[in-house]
């Protein structure tokens, strides 16, 4: 009589037969998971649509000398909108902003809207725009962690100092991650030493808790002239002193 098979360990067999093939599965998967993080990441807008802007910029340098151990503002609409040279007089001021810019606009503009200055002190306001784009908080640090290393490494004198996103009633419902924004790029310039925050976001808010109507424009999203009164008192110290702490 013919021995019969023995099916004992058949199911244990198996079992590793399958944890076997999920294993393979998985590690074949893991590169391509990768890849498709990356590409869900926001595409950064295209820089080339700030050539007439760059321009301008370009006219003005050449129209005008510019100061020599400037403070240099730099970002989006906020520092577009702010008279800079109104509310500090008595210091040598570039306004080079640009609304709707992100911080990927000015990594890829470095050499012409920062580098070439020399400044002394950076004022940066930017960020803004970026969350508005869903560009997500890691995507943002990063891109701020690009523009602060550069500022050290080619600019090793230069002082930068972050403006806080600011709270706005027309973006009042994307608070969270503003805020969620600014105390990564606060805690950043904690630990790394490369920059200073500055909050210029809580006082635009009321006792409320909730952006204040009278310090912002008919758009509800840029300051009015209060609005940027309280920032001109909140940088004020910074400029005026060694901001080197």
């Amino acid at each position: 009589m013919r021995n019969r098979p023995n099916f004992k360990h058949t199911p244990t067999r198996h079992k590793r037969f399958l944890f076997l093939h999920t294993l393979v599965l998985l590690l074949f998967l893991l590169p391509i998971l990768g890849c498709l993080n990356a590409a869900a990441e926001t595409a950064d807008p295209d820089p080339l649509r700030w050539q007439k802007e760059i321009k301008r910029f370009a006219w003005q340098d050449a129209k005008n000398s510019y100061p020599q151990q400037a403070i240099l503002f730099v970002g989006s609409s906020s520092i577009y909108g702010w008279k800079t040279a109104q509310a500090f007089p008595f210091l040598p001021v570039i306004n080079r902003g640009f609304g709707g810019s992100h911080i990927s606009d000015l990594n890829y503009y470095f050499e012409i809207l920062t580098k070439q200055y020399q400044p002394a002190k950076i004022i940066c306001y930017c960020g803004e725009n970026d969350v508005a784009a869903m560009k997500d908080n890691d995507q943002i640090l990063a891109d701020f962690r690009a523009f602060s290393s550069r500022v050290k490494k080619e600019l090793p004198d230069t002082i930068l100092l972050f403006l806080a996103i600011k709270p706005n009633p027309l973006r009042w419902q994307m608070w969270n991650r503003m805020a969620e924004t600014n105390r990564s790029i606060k805690d950043y310039c904690k630990s790394s030493g490369l920059c200073i925050f500055l909050d210029t976001a809580t006082p635009l808010l009321n006792v409320e808790g909730v952006p204040d109507k009278n310090l912002f424009a008919g758009d509800g999203l840029h300051l009015n002239p209060a609005g940027y009164a309280i920032w001109n008192n909140i940088l004020t110290p910074h400029l005026t002193i060694d901001t080197q702490q």
